[in-house]
């Protein structure tokens, strides 16, 4: 088993774990003795990879972004998890967790949203399966996500707004949590990224690093070698970096580089950079790195994008950041925003805000001229175009 992958009691290094009331035991034990079983079955596998092919459209496309390597004087590949179905790569672990819930019985689907990207993911696959689905999302992101808010409502799911703390993405992500103590036997918590108890962070892994997985392949057809020189992704919790990542951990010659979001600066005050900022501590039932104050409290976090904005990371990704193995770094609001108008001027592709911050990090790099970089483009910016055009003034 790798270094870099979860050990049998659920930790990375000393990250990981599962912290949770005693009324949620049962749940995730339930969760941590069955998913590998479940997954691996031949029919669970089958009816995966047929959704991922048929209904989300993968595999995503590996595209060499010609204009944009020029200007940047290196090979740059963009993976296409924005072609997806519902413009992300989140649908991704949703197929695989409706998948899961089914199998164990389960009737009804809670999830948190930031961005609403996970949101509408998880009501697609709802209504795919003919599952109650309940999307708790912050009620500021619910305003500056209205397009997302929209589809999970078309495609019949309740969206309830979190109106405490920040009214983001922790905050839906704590009501999500107080709903499953709630209603422990019948409903399967579809969590959105690489944090929660485990098994959530591998789980969610596992279902995203199909991304990776293309990737080596895409790659050798490309270029001749399945390995390239970078790997970039942005990372909030860091579920498309996980899957970006995942099948390069033990390939020691790619370098990893995990984007958070600085937002105003790191040491602003309004920022969302938790490798820079944080310290150890726990969050949402698994130990990890997260922006705390003196004494313990969790520091609201702020970023641009909606799904960056949040104080912690996943605990895979707190052990890659702890060990050495990935480069954490953090990108401006601003220097996002820029990246990814030039991305839409150079390309023709208009990226989520997310993924703009890594392709923002490509500024502050050197490059010899003949590397191979893949970048993670994690979502399609439809959301975001009123954040766009408000910043630009179009």
């Amino acid at each position: 088993m790798s270094k870099y992958h979860v050990n049998e009691k659920g930790y990375y290094g000393p990250f990981g774990g599962a912290y949770v009331p005693e009324m949620l035991y049962p749940n995730v034990e339930e969760l941590q003795q069955k998913y590998l079983a479940i997954m691996q079955e031949e029919s669970f596998q089958k009816e995966f990879h047929d959704l991922l092919k048929d209904y989300v459209g993968r595999p995503s496309p590996l595209y060499h972004a010609k204009r944009f390597s020029e200007k940047y004087g290196v090979n740059i590949f963009l993976k296409r998890e924005d072609l997806n179905h519902t413009g992300a790569h989140k649908i991704n672990n949703t197929i695989g967790q409706i998948l899961l819930a089914e199998r164990l019985g389960k009737k009804r689907i809670i999830a948190e949203t930031g961005a609403g990207q996970h949101g509408v993911a998880t009501a697609t696959v709802c209504a795919l399966k003919g599952l109650e689905c309940v999307v708790y999302m912050g009620e500021v992101d619910i305003q500056r996500q209205a397009p997302n808010v929209a589809r999970m409502k078309m495609m019949g799911a309740s969206v309830v707004a979190a109106q405490s703390g920040s009214k983001t993405l922790k905050d839906a992500t704590n009501e999500a949590l107080r709903d499953w103590i709630n209603n422990p036997v019948d409903t399967h918590y579809i969590i959105g990224s690489v944090v929660g108890p485990h098994p959530y962070p591998d789980l969610v892994a596992r279902f995203q690093s199909i991304i990776s997985q293309e990737t080596k392949r895409q790659l050798i057809e490309k270029t001749g070698r399945s390995n390239p020189d970078y790997v970039l992704a942005c990372v909030g919790g860091g579920s498309n970096a996980a899957g970006m990542f995942y099948h390069f951990l033990d390939e020691e010659d790619v370098k990893l580089i995990a984007i958070e979001a600085a937002g105003h600066g790191v040491h602003s005050g309004e920022s969302a950079a938790t490798t820079a900022l944080g310290k150890d501590g726990v969050l949402h039932g698994s130990r990890s790195i997260l922006m705390q104050t003196e004494d313990g409290q969790v520091i609201e976090p702020y970023s641009i994008s909606a799904g960056l904005d949040y104080p912690g990371i996943g605990p895979q990704h707190a052990w890659l950041f702890r060990s050495g193995r990935g480069q954490y770094v953090s990108i401006t609001d601003d220097e996002a925003m820029q990246a990814g108008l030039l991305l839409t001027k150079l390309e023709g592709i208009i990226p989520a805000i997310e993924s703009s911050h890594a392709l923002a990090y490509l500024e502050k790099m050197s490059f010899k001229g003949d590397e191979n970089v893949v970048i993670c483009l994690s979502g399609r910016g439809d959301k975001d175009l009123d954040n766009y055009m408000k910043y630009f003034g179009f």
